[in-house]
């Protein structure tokens, strides 16, 4: 009997248990003895120059191991390569302590190390830094003169430029018998993971560390360590097996890991540096970001011209960009297009990926500008998007490996009720609620990277397999050992993955949608070279039933190799380990996408967002009542940690669309909002019907699974549904988000 597949099915995590029952240790819960407790003092000045540091009232606590600054770190890397990490935007990486130079509010200037938290957190509290401040600019709407177009480098690979102009945009828009013109604003928005960012370094002696890191990438952690501080890679080991949500946050190294080696390593002691809820607020975030829009169609309702600006902040030491406005013209074919995307360098730390960076920014205006011109058109939103509808990426003229979007909107649109709609905004009611719907078009890249991953088979049969790979709450654990168990033939519970450990086999940082493409076809590509080699093993042994069969001949199925002719005829895998002597059968195999062919086409994931929305009339109070997300995302491998992934991207629909903001006073340049009391997120409350709809979607192209990334799509289309929804209930269209309900009064 066959072993049943698992890839397709709704496996429960493997690691639940360990996570609801408190046994999961994360970044900050590993002990060491002797461990120290560095705390960060932050500076309180925007840009400047430090003048003077006193840290002796600080030093002079009973148990205050040191406290280290600029004026007495230890000689470091010198180079801007040696601060590289794999996310690195063109520029020149921060380095922490480096000088007395101020770059931004917030920037750490101090490490103070002690026995306790509590007492770093204290004598933190004693350090006086006295700096002369100088003029600075951190408002992006007030330095729009500024804008430039951004600087190339190697992360342009995966964030290109925007496509070049075709046609002739200005005289098409001006004639066309439908036109919308709209701008947008998006504030800076703060990941905000419910763990705090931590790190335990523990010291072992002569410039060996184990490192217990919060982060998305464990090699990338590794390589920054190695590099910044001169060790050899083999000496450095960064674990992260379990990550209490980043969102992008833990993409590039964070300060404070930076900080707890340096310490280790001056005062060859373990230290564990975390940073407080205030303190996260003083890296990365997703920038703020104006948008303008013009769209112009036939009196059909074919879009035939497409211009779409975007201007967003970034540092004044590096260039962060965003694909934002690449998108229009890969879902709406148009002979004359305009787009442009700049940046604004401001007293700001660099902005950082956040959950579809650029995508959840983008689609907002694109869909929103669509839905008005579906309004001017007298035309159902639905029916406008069928109409532009197109097999192929215009932008670059290919196809796509695979594209079910249509079926998303047909089948979506059905499941939901959406011809209930009644057409004219402000007709449909609820008691003294006004009821809006509205729907969106979401789009993400389906990416594949290199990866490596390694797979052995016990002496008593079971199946383990190995990758660095973290997994940042996306069931990343499970879904491999699906993958692993289904290429071996194997039950789950014969099947163990270890992942999240830079002594492993090489994995990118996990983010963007591409881990289970990338590490998952690793991992089967690693299983089934294990395969060829056990089998190869198996025909030599003595009596062997094999000895003149082909591997393409058997299959793997329940822990046997079976012929497929005759399942009687079969081996254990436990036999073939026996016969090597008890010795394990190891095999490390690389996962490299064949370039080649994936540029002949493009590759994306698609999605369509229903949503209902309720508008008191008299107060303005917002309600997403109903909502539903259609997805196209090639092989499923876990349906049920899918859907996980897509309901947490609506949930944070909401939350984009609606509450979420960081607020700054640009008279002194630091945000005023630096907590989850003020920094206002969904609440139980907030989160009503929501359901999620997968679409079939074979794709041979894309990778050896046919699968495409979901951690993104999620959140792309149901902020512009819900904008939508709000103008269908109101006749108010707001394009500024969060929408606020006195905007609507």
């Amino acid at each position: 009997m066959l072993t049943p597949p698992l890839t397709g099915q709704p496996v429960s995590r493997l690691e639940g248990r360990a996570k609801v029952t408190g046994a999961a240790k994360y970044a900050g819960d590993y002990q060491a003895p002797d461990l120290l407790y560095g705390y960060v003092v932050n500076s309180t000045v925007t840009r400047g120059t430090i003048l003077s540091i006193d840290v002796s009232r600080a030093t002079a606590l009973p148990g205050v191991a040191a406290v280290f600054t600029h004026e007495n770190r230890p000689r470091l890397a010198w180079f801007d390569i040696q601060y590289a990490d794999m996310d690195m935007p063109p520029g020149a990486p921060f380095r922490p302590l480096h000088d007395a130079q101020i770059k931004y509010n917030g920037q750490p200037v101090a490490l103070v190390v002690a026995e306790t938290f509590e007492l770093a957190r204290y004598a933190a509290s004693l350090v006086e830094v006295i700096c002369e401040p100088e003029p600075f600019s951190t408002d992006l709407s007030k330095n729009l003169e500024a804008a430039r177009p951004p600087k190339v480098g190697i992360a342009t690979f995966l964030k290109p430029p925007p496509p070049r102009s075709k046609g002739d945009f200005e005289a098409v828009y001006n004639a066309s018998a439908a036109k919308a013109a709209l701008a947008f604003s998006h504030g800076t928005e703060h990941h905000n993971p419910l763990e705090l960012f931590a790190t335990t370094t523990i010291y072992e002696g002569a410039g060996k560390l184990t490192i217990y890191d919060k982060t998305q990438g464990a090699i990338n952690s590794q390589l920054y360590v190695g590099n910044v501080f001169g060790l050899h890679y083999k000496n450095v080991r960064v674990i992260s097996p379990y990550v209490g949500g980043a969102f992008g946050s833990g993409l590039r190294p964070q300060y404070q890991l930076f900080l707890s080696v340096m310490a280790a390593l001056e005062l060859k002691r373990s230290v564990r540096v975390t940073l407080d809820r205030k303190q996260m607020f003083s890296f990365g975030h997703r920038p703020p970001t104006i948008q303008y829009t013009r769209f112009g169609a036939d009196a059909n309702g074919k879009v035939n011209a497409l211009n779409h600006g975007a201007i967003a902040e970034t540092s004044r030491f590096e260039d962060y960009t965003e694909v934002v406005v690449n998108w229009s013209h890969m879902l709406y074919p148009a002979a004359n297009t305009k787009m442009d995307y700049l940046l604004v360098p401001l007293d700001v730390y660099t902005p950082l990926d956040m959950r579809a960076p650029g995508g959840s920014t983008g689609l907002h205006a694109i869909e929103s500008t669509m839905d008005e011109l579906a309004y001017q058109l007298h035309m159902d939103p639905l029916e406008l998007r069928l109409l532009n509808y197109s097999e192929t990426d215009e932008s670059l003229n290919r196809p796509y490996s695979s594209k079910e979007l249509r079926q998303c909107y047909l089948r979506g649109a059905e499941k939901f009720g959406w011809s209930a709609r009644q057409p004219q905004p402000r007709s449909m009611r609820r008691g003294n609620k006004l009821v809006g719907y509205g729907m969106a078009t979401g789009i993400w890249e389906a990416n594949c990277l290199p990866a490596r991953a390694e797979a052995t088979l016990t002496a008593d049969g079971r199946l383990l397999v190995s990758s660095s790979v973290t997994d940042i709450g996306t069931g990343t654990l499970t879904v491999m050992t699906q993958i692993a168990a289904d290429a071996m033939g194997l039950p789950l519970d014969a099947v163990t993955f270890s992942y999240g450990d830079s002594k492993m086999p090489f994995a990118p940082i996990q983010g963007g949608s591409f881990t289970v493409s990338s590490v998952g076809s690793a991992v089967k590509a690693a299983v089934e070279a294990l395969r060829k080699k056990i089998f190869k093993k198996a025909k030599k042994i003595p009596g062997s039933p094999f000895e003149n069969t082909r591997l393409e001949a058997v299959h793997f199925s329940s822990g046997n190799v079976v012929l497929k002719s005759d399942r009687s005829v079969f081996m254990a895998l436990d036999a073939v380990a026996a016969s090597e002597k008890n010795k394990a059968i190891r095999v490390t195999k690389m996962s490299v996408p064949n370039v080649l062919k994936l540029k002949k086409y493009s590759r994306a994931t698609h999605s369509a967002a229903f949503v209902e929305v309720e508008v008191d009339e008299e107060l303005g109070v917002i309600n997403v009542t109903r909502a539903l997300t259609a997805v196209a995302a090639g092989n499923i491998v876990n349906p049920k940690t899918a859907r996980s992934q897509i309901l947490g991207g609506m949930v944070w629909s909401i939350s984009k669309a609606l509450r979420e903001e960081t607020i700054a006073d640009h008279r002194y340049g630091r945000y005023i909002n630096p907590n989850l009391a003020e920094y206002h997120i969904p609440v139980h409350a907030d989160v009503h019907d929501l359901d999620v709809l997968f679409v079939e979607e074979n794709d041979t192209v894309i990778n050896a699974l046919g699968s495409k990334g979901i951690g993104e799509i999620g959140l792309v289309a149901m902020p512009p549904a819900i904008a939508n929804a709000i103008y269908h209930a109101t006749g108010k269209r707001v394009n500024n988000f969060p929408i606020h309900f006195d905007q609507l009064l």
